[in-house]
């Protein structure tokens, strides 16, 4: 019980985009709750290993070309300023897009009993959840 109520913890506690999306915060701070609130099988878990490794990557080249676009415009005019603040919010929101991509990737990896886990922790959060295509292509 305490691994649910610390996940329920690290999911609302995860920025601003979480007040809208139930995220899982796969790469966050602690997969291994992620584990033991989802029961992850063996498979699940090496790729929530290698998703979080593939997010840091990915999040990694905005977060240096965020540091280098603020570094490079220090002393820059407001107007110029206003226009660096946008090409910022890109790339926070790319992080933020990379963040629902592996989010969604484990959802889609989930059963049934943990993908309805997922969304009772969502209801009770009060949190929009991340629904995933789960029906079958019978083409």
């Amino acid at each position: 019980m305490k691994a649910a109520i610390f996940f329920i913890f690290l999911i609302s506690g995860y920025g601003g985009y979480s007040q809208m999306n139930c995220i899982l915060g796969v790469g966050g701070r602690d997969n291994e709750t992620i584990t033991k609130v989802f029961e992850l099988t063996e498979e699940q878990k090496e790729n929530l290993k290698n998703w979080s490794a593939e997010l840091k990557v990915r999040n990694e080249i905005f977060k240096d070309k965020a540091e280098y676009l603020m570094k490079q415009n220090e002393e820059s005019s407001p107007e110029v300023l206003l226009e660096v603040s946008k090409k910022y919010q890109s790339y926070i929101d790319s992080m933020a897009k990379n963040i629902l991509m592996m989010d969604k990737r484990l959802l889609k990896s989930f059963n049934p009993t943990q993908y309805e886990r997922y969304l009772k922790l969502c209801r009770q959060l009060t949190l929009r959840p991340i629904h995933i295509n789960r029906s079958v292509d019978e083409n």
